[in-house]
C-alpha cells in the first residue's frame, strides 16, 4: 500500500524538457491560465495522455469489446465538459491541453467575470471566497463538471459576497466601460467616434 505520508507523483515530465520551443509553449500556457508552476501543467498533460491512450487502445479493439468502455470514457469527458455532447471516440484523439485547462475552476471563475485577472481568481479560490453549490472549493485546479458550472458564485461567508466590496465595485465599473466602448468600435471614422 505504501506510506500514507508520502504522496505519489501525479505527473510525468516531458521527454525533452529543455528544448526551446517546449519551454516557450509551457511558459505561454502558465501565463495564459495562471498556473503556479509547471507541475500543474504536467499533471493535466498526463491526464490528457492517459485519456488519449485509452481511446487509441479502444480503436484497435473489436466493436463488441469496445462498446461498454467507449461509452464510459465518452460519458466521463462529456460530464466534465471537455467534449461536446455529439462527440465520438475520434474526437478524444483531437483533444488539446487547452481543452482541459479551460475546465479548471480558476479559468472558469475568470471567464465568468468574477475577478479582474486570472491570477486574482486563483487568489480568491485559495482564500475560500468561491463556492460551488454553497460548498466552498479551495482548489484552483479542480476540473468543474458541466452541471456545476452555473452554480459558481462568491461564498456566502466571504466579504466579497457584499455588493459594496471594492472588488465588486471595480468589476461593475469595468463592465460599464466595456459596454460604452462596444458601440464605438463598429462606427466608421476610427478614434473620433464618428463626429464627422
Amino acid at each position: 500500500m505504501g506510506d500514507p505520508k508520502k504522496q505519489r507523483k501525479k505527473f510525468e515530465t516531458p521527454r525533452f524538457r529543455w528544448r526551446k520551443d517546449i519551454l516557450q509553449e509551457e511558459l505561454k500556457l502558465l501565463g495564459q491560465y495562471g498556473l503556479r508552476n509547471k507541475h500543474e501543467l504536467w499533471r493535466h498533460k498526463t491526464y490528457l495522455s492517459k485519456v488519449r491512450g485509452i481511446a487509441r487502445s479502444l480503436i484497435s479493439k473489436t466493436p463488441e469489446e469496445r462498446a461498454k468502455m467507449e461509452g464510459e470514457l465518452l460519458a466521463r469527458l462529456k460530464k466534465l465538459g471537455i467534449l461536446q455532447e455529439t462527440a465520438v471516440l475520434d474526437n478524444v484523439l483531437d483533444l488539446t491541453i487547452e481543452d482541459i485547462l479551460e475546465r479548471r475552476l480558476q479559468t472558469i471563475v475568470f471567464r465568468k467575470s468574477l475577478t479582474r485577472t486570472i491570477f486574482q481568481s486563483r487568489q480568491l479560490i485559495t482564500h475560500g471566497h468561491i463556492s460551488i453549490n454553497n460548498r466552498r472549493v479551495t482548489i484552483p485546479g479542480y476540473v468543474v463538471p458541466k452541471a456545476e458550472e452555473a452554480q459558481i458564485t462568491y461564498s456566502m461567508t466571504s466579504a466579497v459576497s457584499n455588493q459594496d466590496h471594492s472588488l465588486r465595485v471595480s468589476l461593475t465599473l469595468v463592465a460599464k466601460e466595456r459596454e460604452i466602448r462596444q458601440p464605438t468600435r463598429g462606427r466608421r471614422g476610427g478614434r473620433g467616434g464618428g463626429r464627422f
